[in-house]
């Protein structure tokens, strides 16, 4: 395999996918993509019951993970997000809000209401990046 393809996978601390031989998300060049990013706390690995805070903790987490791979949340190109139909989608504007505050600059964003997510999670997301050098020039 050539060496700009490489693939590398992503794992951070306090956050697996259970028994799963799964990282939290693969780097090729300077792309990454994630599996399903959720509100575990990082200190416990455990998903806590509480939306409001898993919502918190899985934008926290997609932190961790992005910084894992040299990467922010300026990198981002679009998040996907799952929720049960219970979760307001306040909750996920309020932290998207926070970690996109300019308007003219925030990634694509696609929300799907899903029954299928774990019985113990009420929210998770996956997220598309382009890490490295941004171009200052503007596409017209």
């Amino acid at each position: 395999m050539k060496e700009a393809t490489m693939r590398r996978s992503i794992y951070i601390e306090g956050f697996s996918h259970g028994q799963n031989p799964v990282p939290a998300a693969s780097v090729i060049g300077n792309l990454l993509m994630t599996g399903a990013i959720f509100g575990a706390d990082p200190a416990t690995g455990k998903v806590v019951e509480n939306v409001g805070e898993q919502c918190r903790l899985m934008f926290q987490n997609a932190e961790r993970i992005l910084s894992a791979a040299g990467g922010t949340f300026d990198d981002v190109l679009k998040m996907t997000f799952y929720s049960r139909a219970e979760v307001p989608r306040e909750l996920i504007n309020q932290q998207w809000i926070r970690v996109f505050p300019d308007p003219a600059s925030r990634p694509a964003r696609h929300v799907i209401v899903s029954d299928r997510l774990p019985a113990s999670m009420s929210l998770q997301c996956d997220l598309f990046a382009c890490i490295g050098e941004r171009s200052a020039q503007s596409i017209v």
